[in-house]
C-alpha cells in the first residue's frame, strides 16, 4: 500500500513520503501545519486510496482519552433495575463502544482520525500513550481484552495551540505541511476549479499573498479561504480589471469577508487604505 495522493488531493513529495514511512511502521502520523492547510482532509484521502474505512474521532476541549476506549452507563443501568428491566443483567449493554474500540475491532484495515489532539486537556495524549503503543485495552467491567488483531493507520492532526508531551511525540511519525508555494496553490486550484482562466487565478493569487504577507495581521487567510475565495469571484463574476488594477486607496480586496476573519484584521487594512489616500 503507497499513498501517491489522490485526484482531489494535492500531496507534495514529502507530504507521500511522510504517510508512507507511518504505514510501513504503523506508528501514528503526526500532521501539524496552519488551519486551513488540508490536516483533516489528509486522512479523507489516505482512507479513499488505501480503500480503507475511515473512522473518524473529533477530539473538543472536554474530551477524555476514555471515550476514545468505552464509557460505561452506570446511571442508565441502575435506573433500568429500578423499573426491573431484564438488560440489567447483562452489563454489556450499557458498554458504548469508542473510537478505538471500533479501529481495533473492524474487519478491514481502517483509517483512525484523531482531529486536533491540542484541543483536549494537556493530559488527553498521555492517557492514550499506552492503548496506542500496545494497540489493546481491558473492559474492566466486562473482563475482556479489546486487541487489534492489526494495527489501524492512525492520522493524528494538531494546530499547535498546545505542546504535546515528549513520550507521546516518541511514538509518533511527525509532519508539518508548510503552507504551500505559488506552484503547489496553483496544482491544488486546478484540482478544484479545472479549466479557471489563468489570469484571474494569477492576479487572485498575487492579492491573496499580499494580503497573507501585510504585518501584524492577526490571522492570515488559508487555502481553503482561497478557494472560497475564488469560487465567489468567479460567481460574482468579478471584471479581471477589477483585481488588475488594484488601487492602493482601497486596500481592503473584493469579496474580502472570504479572507478576513476578524475585525481587527479589517481595521488594518482600512488603516492601509487611509493612510494611502494621506499620502496621495
Amino acid at each position: 500500500m503507497r499513498f501517491e495522493g489522490t485526484s482531489e488531493y494535492v500531496a507534495t513529495d514529502d507530504l507521500k513520503v511522510a504517510v508512507n514511512a507511518a504505514v510501513l511502521l504503523r506508528r501514528p502520523l503526526l500532521v501539524k501545519g496552519e488551519p486551513g492547510t488540508g490536516k483533516t482532509v489528509l486522512a479523507h484521502q489516505i482512507s479513499k486510496a488505501l480503500n480503507a474505512p475511515l473512522i473518524e474521532w473529533n477530539v473538543k476541549s472536554t474530551t477524555k482519552a476514555q471515550q476514545g476506549l468505552y464509557e460505561y452507563d452506570a446511571v442508565a443501568r441502575l435506573r433500568d433495575g429500578q423499573l426491573g428491566d431484564e438488560r440489567v443483567h447483562d452489563i454489556s449493554n450499557y458498554i458504548k463502544k469508542g473510537k478505538l474500540w471500533e479501529a481495533f475491532t473492524a474487519p478491514q484495515l481502517p483509517v483512525l482520525l484523531i482531529d486536533e489532539i491540542d484541543k483536549a486537556d494537556i493530559e488527553f495524549p498521555n492517557d492514550l500513550l499506552q492503548e496506542l503503543d500496545r494497540m489493546s485495552f481491558d473492559v474492566y467491567e466486562t473482563r475482556e481484552r479489546i486487541e487489534a488483531k492489526e494495527r489501524p493507520i492512525v492520522v493524528i492532526t494538531s494546530n499547535n495551540e498546545k505542546e504535546l508531551p515528549d513520550a507521546f511525540l516518541r511514538r509518533c511519525f511527525f509532519h508539518y505541511i508548510k503552507f504551500p508555494d505559488r506552484e503547489t496553490m496553483q496544482a491544488i486550484i486546478d484540482v478544484h476549479f479545472p479549466g479557471i482562466q489563468k489570469t484571474l487565478v494569477s492576479k487572485a493569487m498575487d492579492i491573496f499573498y499580499e494580503v497573507r504577507d501585510v504585518p501584524g495581521l492577526k490571522k492570515k487567510p488559508s487555502t481553503s479561504e482561497l478557494l472560497d475565495w475564488l469560487k465567489l469571484l468567479l460567481n460574482e463574476d468579478m471584471p479581471l480589471d477589477v483585481l488588475q488594477h488594484k488601487d492602493p486607496t482601497k486596500a481592503i480586496p473584493p469579496l474580502h469577508g472570504a479572507l478576513l476573519k476578524n475585525e481587527q484584521d479589517v481595521m488594518l487594512f482600512e488603516r492601509l487604505a487611509f493612510m494611502a489616500r494621506r499620502q496621495n
